[in-house]
């Protein structure tokens, strides 16, 4: 067998090909995710404790260059080539990934409750062992 036959044949299973869709799905429910932290909680909890801008919170790791006269913002800084020690950046990509271990976790837990069915009754005795049980039992009663 091929190289390309073994690939082929590797990438067209099942799994592969769920594997494929489980990632791109992934890719496209973390943009939700992602949104949902950064367009909706985190405003909602910088309003609450009085304002903040989780995204602005940096320490600058050097100086801007020299002439330089723009804002001094994290998006304008990281664009102007300045390192950051950007801990409000992270605290955002933090909430993301719990946000969405907390949603899988639940997906991954009602899949499992509906894979845990209760088992099927076994199956009854032929009838022919029913009938041979009778015969036995009555010729015990003699």
């Amino acid at each position: 067998m091929t190289v390309w036959q073994e690939f082929r044949e590797f990438a067209v299973k099942g799994n592969v090909v769920d594997l494929a869709v489980g990632v791109i799905i992934g890719a496209a429910f973390g943009k939700i995710v992602e949104s949902l932290v950064k367009d909706l909680i985190l405003p909602v909890i910088g309003r609450l404790v009085g304002g903040l801008d989780f995204f602005n919170y940096f320490i600058a790791l050097a100086d801007p260059p020299s002439g330089y006269s723009g804002p001094m913002t994290y998006e304008a800084l990281t664009k102007a080539g300045v390192p950051l020690f950007a801990y409000g950046n992270f605290i955002t990509v933090a909430l993301n990934f719990l946000i969405l271990a907390f949603i899988v976790f639940w997906i991954v837990k009602a899949i499992n409750r509906l894979r845990r069915q209760t088992p099927a009754a076994p199956p009854g005795l032929p009838e022919q062992v029913l009938l041979l049980r009778e015969i036995r039992d009555a010729l015990k009663a003699r």
